[in-house]
């Protein structure tokens, strides 16, 4: 095996590094995004906390343009770029969020090239950059686990592959057991996923007679 890919999971790691001692580990993109607009919203959610004493109200700015501030920037429109910043400015006094959304940004403009050097470089200096003291916890937070993982994360830069087709698969599989409410047959949960997939094993389905 010459690559193997993860999500920012330590103990998959260790498993990883036990089982596929030779294998290139590549932490996967769609995780690693989906850490950083994790943290762009609890720092949303904390400073809407701290600013007015109560969850957010669908008045409260910052929590108007929670949905836009994980959208990626280049799919804004001109308008909708204004919006999110001009609510920030009315519901984030000290500028927490505004701070993890453009770190979520650089976060993601680190897939913008292919070059492995410069991506463990910039993810290096990215995390450094995110322990700043005037920044908030969650960028601190986020910054640790880009120094923790910045080897694997510059990795997809050589590899370009993800666990995509992984994350499907399961994604089946949930659906399957979900529309039978849970199985308690190993058997018939394999059956029916190979029927759901549309490859079934007609070996399996002994009362069914193949055409």
């Amino acid at each position: 095996m010459r690559f193997a890919t993860l999500d920012l999971s330590g103990p998959y790691r260790h498993v990883f590094t036990l089982m596929t001692p030779g294998a290139l580990q590549v932490a996967d993109p769609f995780h690693l995004v989906k850490l950083a607009n994790t943290k762009l919203d609890e720092c949303r959610r904390r400073v809407q906390n701290e600013t007015l004493g109560r969850r957010g109200y669908k008045a409260d700015p910052p929590y108007r343009c929670r949905r836009l501030l994980t959208k990626a920037e280049e799919r804004l429109s001109e308008d909708g770029r204004e919006k999110p910043m001009g609510l920030l400015r009315a519901g984030d006094p000290r500028g927490d969020v505004a701070t993890m959304w453009h770190a979520k940004e650089a976060v993601r403009e680190l897939y913008s090239h292919d070059d492995p050097e410069l991506a463990l470089e910039w993810v290096t200096q990215l995390g450094h950059d995110l322990q700043d003291g005037d920044y908030p916890p969650e960028a601190h937070s986020l910054g640790r686990t880009l120094i923790r993982w910045r080897h694997e994360i510059a990795a997809w830069h050589e590899a370009h592959v993800s666990n995509g087709p992984t994350e499907g698969t399961n994604n089946l599989l949930e659906r399957v057991k979900r529309a039978a409410f849970g199985f308690q047959c190993f058997r018939n949960y394999r059956v029916r996923t190979l029927l759901y997939a549309g490859r079934p094993n007609w070996s399996l389905l002994h009362s069914v007679v193949p055409r």
